[in-house]
């Protein structure tokens, strides 16, 4: 069974068809916040260095203003959902590796 995947704004929350590909330009219908953005980015996380787990990504100084990263992938809920659960498995595989 495919999964509906659903996108929103960074800035407003609002849902997005996500029909075409998001191009650089971009802006949300409700807020006017850039899309093309490291915040809407499947790869944002400000726990990593450079705020990004593309570990091949440029420094992007202004994580909320559109930009020409290559490597940007629209974020969708169920990406959020799957980056939590590696998190946290990878703070428990930690926790006790340095038990042995």
């Amino acid at each position: 069974m495919l999964e509906e995947k659903k996108f929103r704004c960074w800035s407003c929350g609002h849902e997005l068809d996500m029909a075409v590909k998001v191009q650089r330009r971009d802006s949300c219908p409700s807020c006017d916040a850039d899309l093309h953005v490291c915040k809407n980015c499947r790869f944002w996380d400000p726990g990593y260095h450079n705020e990004c787990r593309e570990n091949i990504a440029h420094f992007i100084r202004d994580r909320e203003k559109a930009n020409f990263c290559m490597s940007f992938e629209f974020k969708s809920e169920n990406d959020v959902d799957r980056n939590a659960a590696d998190d946290a498995r990878a703070r428990l595989e930690a926790m006790f590796k340095n038990l042995k």
